[in-house]
């Protein structure tokens, strides 16, 4: 049985103070925590079912974190989703390392997206078009947020983010390099073509977009044509749409 004082720390770490503290952060469910596994990530304690400790009995020997067995119903009493039935683990967060533009990389930079779900959607859609660093306005939903971490589906063990204010990180990197935002009013993106050179690509906040702040900084607007009657793109679809269009022009060799 759990320790309160264990059940304490767990739950504590899904408020962002509490994360900071610790320097700790939760990852839930069987996939993502066979990820963290194989990431960079230390991991303090591992918590897991009976079945899932005989399913990966394998992996988990290569592995030296602490590792608890846990009822599932404790599981999903901890937990912070019903899904969550055979394992959580407990991994320290990295330090908040500045990232730069390299080569004919583009890196993806978020002004102000609030939404942990939207974040995690954009984290798994960068992984899979081959883009590995983010950097994240100040106001930008933590990246250790366990909806965000779940959310990412893993793909936050591959993904590196920078959280830093975008204004003086623009000025003082962007050099000659192209900035493509995502706007309502630019020009058609399946007529817009990307820099083979690289750059940065720009996606704003789910219900303001862009600030004029940042928009100042971008060479290109765009936007995805609009066909039907819907309003607006979630800004997750979005991401995806726009880096599936520059994967298209620049495939990763």
């Amino acid at each position: 049985m759990l320790s309160k004082n264990r059940i304490k720390y767990i739950n504590s770490l899904k408020i962002k103070k509490y994360r900071q503290l610790h320097q700790a952060f939760i990852v839930e469910g069987a996939k993502s925590v066979l990820e963290l596994f194989d990431s960079a990530f230390e991991i303090e304690f591992v918590l897991a079912t009976i079945e899932f400790q005989q399913k990966y009995s394998t992996i988990l020997s290569r592995h030296s974190a602490s590792l608890e067995t846990v009822t599932m119903q404790e599981l999903e009493g901890l937990g912070s989703f019903q899904t969550n039935d055979s394992c959580l683990a407990v991994a320290k967060t990295k330090e908040n390392t500045f990232l730069s533009q390299e080569g004919n990389e583009f890196v993806l930079i978020l002004d102000d997206i609030r939404d942990p779900g939207n974040l995690g959607t954009i984290i798994r859609v960068a992984d899979w078009y081959g883009i590995s660093k983010i950097v994240c306005s100040e106001g930008t939903t933590d990246f250790y947020n366990p909806k965000v971490i779940a959310a990412a589906k893993g793909s936050f063990t591959r993904i590196k983010t920078f959280y830093t204010n975008l204004d003086t990180y623009l000025a003082e990197n962007k050099h000659d390099k192209p900035v493509v935002g995502a706007f309502l009013g630019g020009a058609s993106l399946y007529e817009f073509e990307f820099s083979s050179n690289g750059g940065f690509i720009v996606m704003g906040n789910e219900s303001n977009g862009i600030s004029d702040e940042i928009g100042a900084f971008v060479s290109d607007r765009v936007t995805i044509p609009r066909v039907g009657e819907a309003e607006s793109l979630n800004v997750g679809i979005a991401t995806a749409i726009m880096l599936d269009n520059m994967r298209r022009q620049i495939p990763v060799h």
